[in-house]
């Protein structure tokens, strides 16, 4: 992902809107499946996704596909530690320019899908958010479900997962008992237009549950 104006300040990055958008153009035309999106997210619809995200819980923060780190300058712009972050970037290239960009943030060249394996010893730890930027696609609603299922074991209570998708439905439907999910308005600045879903633990089957 990249921005739509970048911001030069040692937290923020340093490259140019132009030079993102073309390797971004670049990349997606070498690997249409494993990039997803068609162009660089916007700074509006990365606000939205860090509005939604529950980062006012203490602990570490997962950002899964940071892209060209436009959602990690704007969770940094909204005041959260870069020590706090733990981004997890397929693509080498855009793992190293992240890396370079935001240099006290943990950025992790490895696969998003496979948890324990690439957080390693940290393959135990909980995180307050999960922001989640990565193509599902070519899942299956089982294989989407069961994704979202591992991601909401490694939350901590209260914790949420946001994604970014140009669809109309949810990404991933609701798992009764472990996820619920809501939708924020549409974004229209952005190409295309876009929203953020929330997938919120299922409190209510959860109390419904201790209750019984």
């Amino acid at each position: 992902m990249a921005g739509d104006g970048d911001v030069n300040t040692p937290e923020s990055g340093t490259g140019s809107s132009a030079a993102d958008w073309a390797r971004f153009l670049g990349n997606w035309v070498r690997h249409p499946i494993k990039m997803g999106a068609v162009a660089p997210s916007s700074r509006s619809y990365c606000k939205m996704m860090v509005r939604h995200a529950t980062t006012e819980l203490d602990g570490p923060i997962l950002e899964l596909g940071p892209g060209l780190g436009v959602v990690t300058r704007t969770l940094l712009e909204n005041g959260v530690a870069p020590e706090r972050i733990t981004a997890i970037e397929y693509d080498r290239e855009f793992a190293r320019m992240v890396r370079q960009r935001f240099p006290r943030v943990n950025v992790i060249q490895g696969d998003g899908f496979d948890l324990d394996r690439t957080l390693g010893a940290r393959r135990g730890e909980k995180f307050a958010a999960i922001l989640f930027a990565i193509p599902i696609a070519n899942l299956t609603r089982a294989e989407r479900q069961a994704l979202f299922r591992d991601y909401f074991s490694r939350l901590l209570p209260g914790g949420n997962v946001t994604q970014l998708s140009y669809l109309l439905k949810p990404p991933v439907e609701a798992v009764p008992g472990v996820f619920s999910v809501s939708a924020s308005p549409r974004v229209w600045r952005n190409i295309p237009p876009a929203r953020v879903w929330i997938y919120s633990q299922d409190r209510a089957a959860q109390t419904g549950a201790a209750e019984s």
